[in-house]
């Protein structure tokens, strides 16, 4: 049975993709951070269902906390071999000039240091077959202005990652693709200080509406699937034609 690990899977994206995971057989480990009650409510609708699923707490920008997220996922569930670079932090908006150092580096360490030290212990464990999807943002082709520059500059490194990792470990048989959400209701939106920011801009959108959270999660089944087989170091723009 395939293990995946999901990062940042105990709410939005990260919930919808880990239950819709289960429903396909996976066996799912969901990562959090500091909200232990969300995690373990994911878990409970997907064992509920008859999926397998755990919860299990790592800072995924702390190196040792990865580390040892992959032992205990290994011991409970064996190998993983398919991971969703789904963690993702973000503050209130702002203009870049009015961004604090602090707050930079602390976007960096979870976006992009997180996605790093996650697909770097994967693919050091790895044996045979395997999948990366990085959620990454619209924002990183937007640059979103006047809201959120450090939080686009950090999906933009996450792109860059998902290229030239893909270019490394194809070879190995190890797949490494991205999908990007545009305007999507989250909960991260409240994070930055605007919860109805969808609603505000969809108008904007192509499609004329926001997306959801189980639509993102489609289409990243989808690539850590086989019907993918053939599909590395290449971006899915989930964004309603933006």
């Amino acid at each position: 049975m395939r293990t995946v690990l999901v990062t940042g899977g105990g709410r939005g994206i990260g919930a919808a993709t880990a239950i819709h995971l289960a429903k396909q057989g996976y066996q799912v480990v969901v990562n959090y951070h500091h909200n232990t009650a969300a995690a373990e409510k994911v878990v409970a609708e997907i064992i509920q269902a008859g999926g397998q699923a755990v919860a299990l707490q790592a800072d995924v920008a702390d190196e040792k906390q990865v580390a040892e997220l992959f032992d205990q996922a290994e011991q409970l569930f064996g190998p993983v071999n398919y991971l969703v670079n789904n963690a993702g932090i973000l503050f209130t908006q702002s203009k870049l000039e009015d961004v604090s150092v602090e707050r930079f580096q602390k976007i960096l360490n979870t976006n992009v240091i997180g996605c790093f030290l996650c697909s770097r212990e994967l693919i050091r464990r790895c044996s045979g077959q395997g999948a990366i999807v990085n959620v990454s943002s619209g924002a990183a082709r937007t640059g979103s202005p006047f809201e959120y520059v450090d939080y686009a500059a950090s999906k933009g490194a996450m792109d860059t990652m998902t290229k030239g990792l893909s270019l490394e470990v194809a070879e190995r048989g190890i797949r490494v693709n991205s999908v990007r959400p545009g305007l999507v209701y989250t909960d991260m939106h409240a994070d930055g200080g605007e919860p109805g920011r969808v609603d505000r801009l969809s108008s904007k959108i192509p499609l004329k509406r926001g997306g959801t959270s189980q639509e993102v999660a489609n289409a990243i089944a989808w690539l850590l699937s086989d019907e993918a087989s053939y599909i590395t170091g290449t971006f899915i723009d989930a964004t309603g034609g933006l």
